[in-house]
């Protein structure tokens, strides 16, 4: 009896002990598919609420980018439109012709010119009114800032209609102004000495208030503490900032100068009010360059011009980067 007692015992308990054993298991077999189910739901109503975005992406922008790559490749004219697959593949011959092109060439130094003599004024002369505005101005401060973003947020087409008015030869404000004092003022956009770089001053004017806001931003992160060590060591104003907040706005200075870059590089709006490219294309810009393409029907040149623009934009990046990242 004291065997059996004993097995019953050991029976049981091995009975209850696999039971207990197996009811996590159990468990799992019943939650997982609701665990799966939930999921389910959440990834079908992620997506429900990402396709408006997705249709809008596939129509406007990647549709586009693969159908302008392969206009840049093939001879795609206007006239082809009704008959799209009539068009014959060409591979890179339209980047020959647009390199044999002399305008093309013009219009790129056009643009070179601009991007190098706009980017590094534009950045020190937001960098300037960053440091006025955090040090030097004290009252009306917040107007200042006002003042010098205004121009940002205002349409660009308004500001070169207004800046068009204001540099006519006869009766524009500028040589209305310089003629009280005697001088003879030119006709400003319609001279090729003088109508890129009054497009420049211009978008140095209109872009350096997003160069402020954003070094003025980094000026004010620099911590007080390191300048009071700096001056405590003898360190003199240009010193300070020369060695102490100017690697500090590193990363600001680098994201303004990609930003101010790339738009640059797509200098378009400007020319098309102002000049239409003229005085004898001393204003087309490649972008600009790329439409007047497009509009004469040569969808191939043109998509190969955008793409050479993409191309610089793309190695301007780099090179800022490169030059501009922090060292450490």
């Amino acid at each position: 009896m004291t065997t059996m007692s004993t097995n019953t015992i050991a029976g049981q308990g091995t009975e209850g002990h696999d039971t207990a054993g197996k009811q996590p298991a159990v468990l799992r077999r019943t939650s997982s598919p609701r665990r799966s189910t939930a999921r389910g739901r959440k990834a079908r109503a992620a997506w429900i609420l990402a396709a408006p975005f997705l249709a809008l992406f596939l129509a406007f922008m990647l549709l586009p980018v693969v159908w302008s790559t392969l206009m840049s490749l093939t001879d795609t004219k206007s006239a082809d439109l009704r008959t799209p697959l009539n068009v014959s593949f060409v591979g890179l011959d339209n980047y020959v012709r647009l390199f044999q092109d002399p305008q093309f060439f013009t219009a790129l130094r056009n643009t070179a010119v601009f991007v190098l003599a706009a980017l590094p004024l534009t950045l020190a002369a937001g960098l300037a009114a960053a440091i006025a505005l955090d040090s030097g101005i004290r009252r009306f401060r917040a107007a200042f800032r006002v003042g010098f973003y205004l121009p940002v947020i205002t349409s660009i087409v308004a500001v070169a209609v207004v800046w068009k008015t204001l540099l006519e030869p006869h009766t524009g404000l500028v040589n209305t102004v310089l003629a009280w004092f005697g001088i003879d003022g030119p006709a400003w956009l319609a001279d090729t000495r003088f109508a890129l770089p009054v497009m420049i001053l211009m978008a140095v004017w209109r872009n350096l208030g997003t160069v402020m806001i954003i070094m003025l931003a980094g000026l004010q992160s620099v911590p007080h503490s390191l300048m009071e060590a700096a001056e405590l060591d003898g360190a003199g104003p240009w010193q300070r900032f020369w060695r102490v907040t100017f690697p500090l706005l590193r990363p600001a200075l680098l994201l303004t100068a990609v930003t101010t870059g790339i738009g640059y590089l797509q200098f378009f709006d400007e020319p098309f009010v102002m000049t239409d490219g003229g005085p004898l294309d001393s204003t087309l810009s490649a972008t600009l360059y790329a439409y007047k393409q497009f509009g004469n029907g040569n969808y191939d040149i043109a998509s190969a011009a955008g793409y050479v623009v993409f191309v610089l934009i793309i190695a301007l990046t780099v090179l800022q980067f490169r030059v501009l990242r922090d060292k450490d």
